[in-house]
C-alpha cells in the first residue's frame, strides 16, 4: 500500500491564500449580490447574535461598574456626612455648656449684687461626698485666697453652709441639708426666729426641717425664712427657703414644718464665699 504524500502548508502559504480569497471576493461583490446577500445572511445568523451577546455582557459590566461607584460615591459622602454631624454635634454641646455656665456666672453676679455689703470671692466646686447631694463639698479656694473657718458659703440665690475646714489652696463646705446641721433662721416679714435642720433623707423629697416656732407665730407657705440675727456663725439676712405646711407641734407651744431650699443642692458648680465673719 503506498503512503500518501505529506503535504505540508505554511502559514505564510494559508495567509496568502485567505488573502487572495478575500480580494476576490470583495470584487466579485463589487459586480454582483449573488454572494453578498449569502454572506450577510450567515453574519446575520452568526454574528449579529455574538455581538448582541457582547453588547448585553458590555452593558451588565458597565451597570454594574456604574452602581460600584455610585455605592463607593455615597459611602464617601455618607462618612464625610458623619463627620459633620459628630463636629456640629460637639461644637451644640460645647455652645450649650458655655451657655448653661454664662448663665449660672450672671445668677451669681446677680447673686453678688444681692449681698453688696459682703466681700465676697468665687470659687469652684472641685469634689463632693457620695451621694446625690451636694451635703459637703469641697472648693478650690484655700487659705492663700483668704478663706478661713466659719466663713459663709452662697450660691443659687441663697445660703449654702459654711467653710468647716481649709487648706492651702482648697477649703471645705458643709451645707445647711447636711444631716443634724442647724442653721438659725427668722421669718423675713416678722423677724419670728426658727431653726433650719438639715436631714439628707427629707431631702429627696425637697425639703429640710423647720421647727421652733412660737405657737402664736403666723406664718404660711411660701414664707421667707432668712438667717437671723442671733446666729452665732452665719451673717444676718441670707435667704435659706421657703416655708412649708407648718402645723402646731404635739407639746402645743411650738410649731414646726418644712423648708424648701432656695439653693439647688443637686448641681452646684459654682459658689461665693462671704469674707466678712459674724
Amino acid at each position: 500500500m503506498k503512503k500518501l504524500p505529506n503535504i505540508s502548508i505554511s502559514s505564510k502559504q494559508w495567509l496568502t491564500g485567505i488573502t487572495i480569497v478575500c480580494v476576490i471576493l470583495m470584487g466579485i461583490s463589487l459586480f454582483t449580490d449573488k454572494i453578498s446577500v449569502p454572506l450577510k445572511r450567515v453574519a446575520s445568523v452568526i454574528v449579529v447574535p455574538m455581538q448582541k451577546g457582547i453588547n448585553d455582557i458590555g452593558t451588565y459590566v458597565y451597570s454594574k461598574y456604574t452602581l460600584l461607584k455610585d455605592f463607593s460615591r455615597i459611602s464617601e459622602e455618607n462618612l464625610q456626612l458623619k463627620e459633620e454631624i459628630a463636629r456640629l454635634t460637639e461644637e451644640n454641646s460645647q455652645l450649650s455648656l458655655n451657655k448653661f455656665e454664662l448663665e449660672r456666672l450672671r445668677a451669681l453676679y446677680d447673686l453678688d449684687d444681692k449681698y453688696a455689703n459682703y466681700q465676697k470671692t468665687a470659687a469652684r466646686v472641685i469634689a463632693k461626698e457620695a451621694g446625690n447631694w451636694y451635703s459637703v463639698f469641697t472648693i478650690d479656694k484655700g487659705s492663700q485666697d483668704g478663706i478661713e473657718v466659719d466663713m459663709n458659703v452662697i450660691a443659687n440665690g441663697g445660703l449654702v453652709g459654711i467653710i468647716t475646714d481649709v487648706g492651702e489652696d482648697y477649703a471645705i463646705v458643709r451645707t445647711i441639708i447636711d444631716d443634724g446641721n442647724n442653721v438659725s433662721g427668722m421669718l423675713i416679714n416678722t423677724g419670728a426666729t426658727c431653726t433650719v435642720e438639715g436631714s439628707l433623707s427629707l431631702m429627696d423629697s425637697g425639703y429640710v426641717y423647720l421647727k421652733y416656732f412660737k405657737n402664736d407665730t403666723e406664718v404660711k407657705d411660701g414664707d421667707k425664712i432668712v438667717t437671723s440675727n442671733i446666729s452665732s456663725k452665719y451673717v444676718e439676712g441670707l435667704l435659706i427657703g421657703y416655708v412649708k405646711e407648718v402645723t402646731t407641734d404635739p407639746n402645743s407651744l411650738t410649731k414646726s414644718g418644712y423648708l424648701i431650699p432656695v439653693v439647688d443642692f443637686e448641681h452646684l458648680q459654682e459658689v461665693l464665699v462671704i469674707l466678712d465673719k459674724k
